[in-house]
């Protein structure tokens, strides 16, 4: 099944209003979950949609809340979620952290208490827009093993890098578990196997089955020992910069709110040689596209480089959904 993008959107919009979301901020937000299922990150488009509300209805979003001004040292700012909506939340922080990078090359916001921020992609293609290197994380809800455990104590804390290459940017968006939990929950739900394996079963094999892995909460780490220490450091700089917390703590919690998360911004238009960068830019993607695939007929892109493509199909065919999910919102 596939509906069109302004469906989406209007649907969205409409679940949000009911449940106290201005006109305006409902746009906005209504915008950013469409334009993830539109660009083919499902996950964190339609699919993730009633586990927000959900949250809202649980009290871990603050529908109508809005980030606050803690903190100003240099270009670098504090600010505080208020635990309100966390697309809007971070959408605010990276505009922030942009205009920061207009006025000193180099900007920084971090964020305490605040929520999931959905895609992630989404602000890291903002900075790209505006010429600017992004890079963001947030941590999360314990939901990883350290390397060599069997029981969560490290979040799987996405992260985003963004590099400006006209009209298709470098977009590298990724969590520290080898497949994100939303991935794992798409997979089951459409009973397919994992490409390569994601975790643990229940008996400590490593399996290619989605479901397994969702009972155990045993995912892998990208590269195994070094996704967990990456996992930790990026954990404790964006908690310790915002002054929020650590996912230590926000698994004391009933559930997953209060994260910490951190947006920096690098203006490429302030140096005088943009143009060799751009020129080094374009000749290393080449360079990469040149590479002689492992399968014969397979194309090797760059992080990224898929999306422009998904969009414009999404955007003539329309953005495929699952029909029960979409039943469920439009019932909403």
């Amino acid at each position: 099944m596939r509906v069109q993008y302004d469906e989406m959107v209007g649907e969205f919009e409409r679940v949000l209003v009911k449940y106290g979301l201005s006109k305006e901020k409902a746009k906005i937000s209504a915008r950013l979950f469409a334009e993830a299922s539109l660009d083919g990150v499902y996950t964190h488009g339609l699919n993730r949609f009633p586990k927000f509300i959900t949250s809202v209805k649980n009290g871990s979003v603050h529908i109508t809340a809005e980030p606050s001004f803690e903190g100003k040292f240099g270009s670098f700012e504090r600010w505080n979620g208020n635990k309100g909506p966390g697309n809007l939340n971070a959408l605010s922080a990276m505009e922030r952290s942009i205009a920061l990078a207009k006025e000193h090359v180099f900007g920084c916001v971090t964020l305490s208490n605040t929520n999931h921020w959905m895609r992630p992609g989404a602000y890291g293609l903002l900075a790209a827009k505006e010429n600017c290197i992004g890079i963001l994380w947030t941590n999360t809800v314990p939901n990883m093993p350290p390397w060599g455990a069997k029981d969560a104590h490290l979040g799987n804390n996405p992260m985003v890098v963004a590099i400006p290459h006209g009209e298709v940017p470098v977009l590298l968006d990724v969590a520290m578990s080898m497949f994100s939990y939303g991935k794992l929950e798409m997979y089951n739900r459409l009973g397919k196997e994992l490409p390569i394996p994601g975790g643990f079963d229940s008996e400590g094999n490593m399996t290619t089955d989605p479901g397994k892995i969702l009972e155990t909460h045993q995912v892998f780490p990208i590269g195994y020992w070094k996704g967990s220490g990456l996992s930790l450091v990026l954990d404790l700089i964006c908690a310790t910069l915002s002054g929020g917390k650590t996912s230590y703590e926000i698994g004391k919690l009933p559930n997953e709110t209060e994260l910490s998360q951190i947006f920096i911004a690098i203006n490429l238009d302030a140096f005088p040689d943009k143009n060799a960068m751009e020129e080094k830019i374009e000749a290393s993607l080449q360079d990469l596209k040149r590479s002689i695939p492992q399968i014969p007929g397979q194309v090797v892109r760059f992080p990224g480089e898929g999306m422009v493509k998904t969009r414009e199909e999404n955007t003539r065919l329309g953005i495929p959904v699952d029909d029960l999910v979409w039943k469920g919102v439009k019932a909403l």
